[in-house]
């Protein structure tokens, strides 16, 4: 495996999971809306996607009603992401964690790129 991945989590997204991820896998690269080398609270959606496909993170949201509207205008114009993971309303924060430590322990960012996938797999 080449590249690992990074996720950006959306400031919908409780900062806690960025510590429990790193209680699981210190090295894993995480960031969240807000932080100091990442988009600004309040952001919007489309510019929340042209930062992700000049870095390389792949977003963690919950923003299921707007977020595949974007990506579908972001592609159209022949853009690219290195990936979206939603989660669906049912997944416990101990779910989203087993989740996102499995992606990147056994993933690579390729997997991911131009798509949106919803958690739990």
């Amino acid at each position: 495996m080449s590249a690992k991945i990074r996720y950006l989590l959306d400031e919908n997204i409780s900062r806690s999971v960025k510590s429990q991820l790193f209680l699981h896998a210190p090295k894993m690269e995480v960031i969240c809306v807000g932080d100091k080398n990442a988009p600004a609270y309040g952001t919007p959606d489309e510019a929340i996607l042209v930062w992700i496909e000049q870095t390389g993170y792949i977003l963690v949201s919950r923003n299921r009603r707007t977020m595949p509207i974007h990506l579908k205008d972001h592609l159209a114009q022949g853009r690219y992401i290195p990936g979206i993971l939603l989660l669906k309303r049912r997944i416990s924060l101990r779910e989203l964690i087993e989740e996102l430590v499995l992606i990147w322990h056994a993933s690579e960012p390729r997997e991911y790129q131009n798509h949106i996938r919803y958690l739990p797999l």
